[in-house]
């Protein structure tokens, strides 16, 4: 499914300042300049302040690989990409599809890891936009994506994937979160489940509020009142998931079934169900398919995300921005898929009421 956001054609390209910039802002010679963006020494402090003031003013960047990547068309035939965190399967996947495609084109991919850390994303975009890249893909980790309008008015295109940006306009690639949410619930529930447990991420991360409230809205679609002792989020590793899971399991009224939000979450809940002996009694879905998960008894049930598919068309989108494409920003949505393997088709109570 795809929509078009925004009636406005992007706004007009403003070149990057340049050294030459800067030494006329602040009043100084173009060797000053270098000496203090190198760092070097026989520059007064007032002197160093007053450039380092015209250059945070002018948005100026040093060009870290000027003569090595440079090339006649202005273009160092390199991409900047941003992934949430290199221990989610579900980023070296679309990184893998991103580079592909990249390849195909002749260029090279400069990657960053994230790690969920608001912080490191404006570090990595200023990382890579020092080394003049031609183009960012950024899995939102931020609030706020504003920041980035600074490189997109000099013309620099931009695509956001798996998380909706804020605070800018630009392309975007997601997966259908809450629509797949709804279906893991509907799943179980049509297996008589009616207390279902939901592990979710940082609540923060927009994919993770997004998966919550499907979780909500199929619940309720049921006619299941909500228990909020059931939903947890904050899980950020298979770790911390296997406690929680394990908590939740022996509660006096446990949850007959899981719905773990994401692929570490599901990890660490397999390993809390294994540890109890529940396994074969307790259904799990699981968000996102996890390596090997076909493989344990029962085999892992998931609603799929087509990583292949979101790193592909992400690429495709900035390639296409690069090639000239100068039409209103597009939002795609990928849809999920529902991968029934055994551990999501547990019978729940309402089920085995019913066949007696």
């Amino acid at each position: 499914m795809t929509s078009v956001s925004g009636d406005s054609s992007p706004s007009a390209t403003r070149r990057r300042p340049t050294m030459r910039d800067v030494a006329r802002l602040a009043g100084v010679g173009i060797k000053t300049v270098s000496r203090v963006v190198n760092g070097e020494p026989n520059v007064s402090a007032a002197t160093a302040e007053r450039v380092r003031r015209a250059a945070a003013e002018l948005f100026y960047e040093p060009d870290l690989h000027a003569g090595n990547l440079r090339r006649a068309d202005g273009r160092s035939r390199t991409l900047g990409l941003l992934v949430s965190s290199v221990a989610n399967p579900f980023a070296a996947q679309v990184h893998r599809a991103i580079e592909r495609v990249a390849t195909e084109r002749g260029y090279a991919v400069f990657a960053a890891s994230l790690e969920d850390d608001p912080g490191a994303e404006l570090r990595a975009v200023t990382a890579l936009a020092q080394r003049r890249v031609d183009g960012f893909i950024v899995t939102p980790v931020r609030d706020d994506q504003s920041y980035l309008r600074v490189h997109t008015d000099r013309g620099t295109p931009l695509v956001c994937l798996d998380r909706e940006p804020h605070g800018i306009e630009t392309d975007s690639v997601v997966t259908s979160n809450v629509e797949g949410a709804r279906d893991a619930v509907r799943h179980l529930v049509s297996y008589g489940h009616r207390r279902i447990a939901f592990l979710g991420d940082l609540e923060r991360i927009k994919t993770a509020s997004l998966r919550r409230d499907g979780y909500v809205r199929g619940l309720t679609a049921a006619g299941i009142e909500v228990d909020p002792a059931l939903i947890v989020l904050g899980l950020h590793d298979d770790a911390t998931a296997t406690a929680v899971a394990r908590r939740l399991l022996t509660l006096p009224d446990p949850p007959t079934a899981i719905f773990s939000s994401q692929n570490l979450i599901t990890i660490g809940t397999i390993r809390a169900l294994q540890q109890l002996g529940l396994e074969h009694e307790v259904a799990l879905v699981g968000f996102d398919d996890v390596e090997t998960g076909d493989l344990i008894k029962p085999a892992i049930t998931t609603i799929s995300q087509d990583a292949d598919r979101i790193g592909r068309l992400a690429a495709e989108r900035l390639f296409a921005r690069l090639d000239g494409d100068t039409s209103a920003p597009r939002h795609v949505v990928v849809p999920t898929r529902l991968v029934v393997r055994g551990s999501g088709e547990i019978p729940g109570p309402a089920a085995l009421h019913r066949t007696r």
